[in-house]
């Protein structure tokens, strides 16, 4: 008994069992994913609305004005990319209506987003413990099996963004996160990180060269909607950052009230809150392996361009799986706290974040999932109620402090004593 206790807890700690545990866990979810897809019921939400508005852009009427894809819950507010998915999906569900069709595509998309969850996770080099709760969320399985939100492409395009990065395949992160930017804009929150990692693994010249890729993609994605009079209808529905949301569905903020949550000097508030947090990440943390701080690595970086390749070499070395991770889960956490409104389908940017960022913070097991499983009933709780809102907001408070205590952004910058002299 002894021994067969000593086994088990050897598999459930030894990264080097990772591989196998995870393979079992993504084959035993694809069993419960088609036990949900056969048994419980879908619910309508936004799927109808999807196809409604793609098929105003399609074929006869190839209408280009997003003001008018609209649909029953309202117009189009996603990026054009959104709108090329949905499009493909119309024609492959008979327009929409084989619902069974669509979500054997979205159970095969959530499959292959866990699959590259949990290569990340190995990646890592996570103990098996940790993939656990990665496939026991039952929020993440209806938003993806039961609601056919959106946010599952966007989630999709991140973590092979996350993977590549963590191989340094600096292409496949750049080119990923501009998909899943062109599906959903809130794939803006992990760029700040995104940016600090491509200029410091890749080398500023490779850096503006793929931000120039980035740029070319996001907007050369939506030409069919960039007309003269048809542009600033597109940037103002496709990426407003000042959108009014209703307060009946925020799951973040029930805790105070709407005449507050409606404010202006609340929407300033948390704006200054992310630029204070996100600017004392990248002083402190996400720019550490190459410079002391954010105006040294301005000035290292983008200033003089003189690091040589050796240098170079080495402070890509220190860009680790696990501090490549740090930084981009880190910045959407961040991201997420500070978010004006969240809604129940952006679960899905979070619940395969958070067991990876307890668990850096050199947490104890019960701690981290006791925070996930939190969390989870946070998430849950329909309609949200004020405990539940601020059960959210205190959690993804307490997964900002433990970013800040990772140990990958422990690093003594390099610095030679020429690029000191001339920093001075």
């Amino acid at each position: 008994m002894a021994s067969l206790y000593n086994n088990a807890v050897l598999a459930l700690t030894d990264p080097g069992h990772t591989r196998w545990i995870a393979a079992c866990l993504v084959f035993a979810d694809a069993i419960l994913c088609a036990g949900i897809v056969t048994r419980i019921p879908y619910t309508e939400i936004d799927w109808e609305t999807y196809m409604i508005q793609v098929s105003k852009f399609l074929p006869p009427s190839y209408e280009s004005n997003y003001a008018k894809l609209t649909g029953p819950t309202g117009p189009c507010v996603y990026p054009a990319l959104h709108v090329y998915i949905h499009s493909l999906l119309y024609y492959i569900t008979d327009k929409g209506q084989d619902i069974k069709l669509a979500q054997i595509i979205y159970t095969g998309l959530y499959l292959s987003t866990l699959a590259l969850v949990l290569a990340s996770y190995k990646r890592a080099n996570a103990p098996p413990w940790l993939l656990l709760p990665l496939v026991l969320s039952k929020r993440l399985h209806s938003i993806f099996l039961l609601r056919l939100f959106n946010d599952c492409w966007a989630t999709f395009f991140f973590w092979l963004s996350v993977y590549g990065a963590t191989r340094q395949l600096w292409s496949v992160m750049v080119v990923s996160w501009t998909i899943a930017l062109g599906v959903k804009m809130t794939m803006l929150l992990p760029l700040p990180a995104l940016g600090a990692i491509l200029v410091q693994g890749a080398g500023t010249g490779p850096a503006i060269f793929w931000g120039t890729v980035s740029s070319v993609l996001t907007f050369g994605s939506a030409a069919p909607f960039m007309g003269r009079e048809e542009t600033p209808v597109y940037l103002r529905q496709a990426f407003d950052l000042g959108r009014q949301f209703m307060y009946k569905w925020t799951v973040n903020w029930k805790f105070i009230s709407e005449e507050d949550f409606l404010s202006k000097p609340f929407a300033y508030s948390l704006l200054v809150m992310h630029a204070t947090i996100l600017l004392a990440f990248l002083q402190y943390k996400w720019v550490r392996p190459s410079s002391t701080g954010l105006v040294h690595f301005v000035k290292k970086h983008l200033l003089y361009m003189n690091i040589k390749n050796t240098e170079q070499a080495r402070i890509s070395t220190r860009l680790t799986p696990q501090f490549v991770m740090d930084a981009l889960l880190g910045s959407v956490v961040i991201g997420l706290l500070c978010a004006r409104s969240l809604h129940y389908q952006f679960y899905a940017h979070l619940g395969w974040v958070t067991p990876y960022i307890m668990w850096r913070s050199d947490a104890h097991p019960v701690l981290v999932v006791g925070v996930w499983a939190l969390q989870e009933v946070g998430w849950l709780i329909y309609p949200q109620s004020q405990w539940g809102s601020l059960t959210v907001v205190l959690l993804l408070a307490l997964q900002v402090a433990s970013c800040w205590k990772s140990p990958a952004f422990r690093y003594a910058p390099i610095v030679t004593a020429e690029q000191e002299n001339k920093v001075r």
